[in-house]
């Protein structure tokens, strides 16, 4: 079976798409591009309904670039609440800040110009700049990523993350502007909710009549991406547990002697302080911890 071009799956991706795509709140009308920064940092290795809440919630309390970036570093980490990964937080502050200095607090359209915030990469720019702006780039994540493995290179796992990922797809892009970024988001859409890791549902997709992984009897070719660490006990797991007890706090602080004095590696949890305190997460002062201020 040839391998699947734009002109045969691009259509028929869109057109599922527009009548099965997710009601999520960054695909609504009027959204913004600053929501859309937001939603995608919050996104970040965190499944959609962990992170609506919070979205919504930040959102109220920070409308704009600006208002984020006049508030202290230590709300924006308070705010992240469970999350994960909290020093994404400090990067979105970070980026607010140069949002309202270099651009006026309008985040900017171009990707250069996205590429060169704080915590802005590859992904997330080209994510801004399509699903807020509408510009034609091609968007790729792990979502994507499976899709194009798949149905494209008959594999059952894409490979690591490369720039090649961006060439596929641009491969793929409608010519139209709207088309394009349509068809970004139904990737994006088709791997998180039918071609997914574990188990794909493959009688639902509209795609599979010209699925290279299908055709191919469904190889279980090997997944050669590192895998994630065990959170439970980890130095993640520490991280998290010190920065609990800070956000929970009345005024966000404590005794470094007793933030999880109970837990039960005692070089661990010093470990993972000291490393909060160098990523800037914490502050420690005078035998005391704080969220940043």
């Amino acid at each position: 079976m040839p391998a699947p071009t734009r002109t045969t799956i691009a259509p028929t991706l869109v057109a599922w798409f527009t009548e099965n795509a997710r009601d999520l709140p960054w695909r609504r009308p009027g959204f913004g591009a600053w929501g859309v920064l937001v939603s995608e940092f919050m996104l970040q290795q965190t499944p959609v309904n962990r992170v609506i809440p919070l979205l919504e919630a930040w959102l109220d309390r920070w409308p704009t670039p600006a208002a984020l970036a006049a508030a202290p570093p230590g709300d924006a980490v308070r705010h992240w609440d469970n999350l994960g990964y909290p020093r994404r937080a400090l990067w979105l502050h970070r980026a607010a800040v140069e949002i309202t200095a270099r651009h006026g607090g309008v985040v900017p359209r171009s990707v250069d110009d996205l590429l060169a915030l704080t915590g802005v990469g590859d992904y997330t720019a080209r994510a801004v700049a399509v699903f807020a702006y509408g510009d034609r780039h091609p968007v790729v994540d792990t979502n994507t990523r499976r899709v194009i493995a798949r149905a494209i290179t008959g594999d059952a796992h894409p490979a690591a993350a490369h720039r090649r990922d961006l060439d596929a797809m641009a491969d793929l892009l409608p010519e139209d502007d709207g088309d394009a970024a349509r068809f970004n988001a139904a990737a994006m859409e088709l791997g998180a909710v039918v071609c997914t890791a574990r188990s794909p549902r493959c009688e639902v997709c509209p795609i599979a009549d010209v699925c290279a992984w299908r055709a191919a009897g469904y190889p279980d070719t090997a997944d050669t991406r590192r895998k994630q660490a065990r959170y439970e006990g980890s130095d993640r797991h520490a991280r998290g547990a010190v920065l609990a007890v800070l956000r929970g706090a009345a005024t966000h602080e404590a005794s470094a002697a007793e933030v999880i004095a109970d837990w039960p590696d005692p070089v661990q949890r010093d470990r993972a302080i000291d490393s909060l305190v160098v990523d800037g997460l914490i502050e420690a002062v005078d035998g005391r911890l704080r969220l940043p201020r």
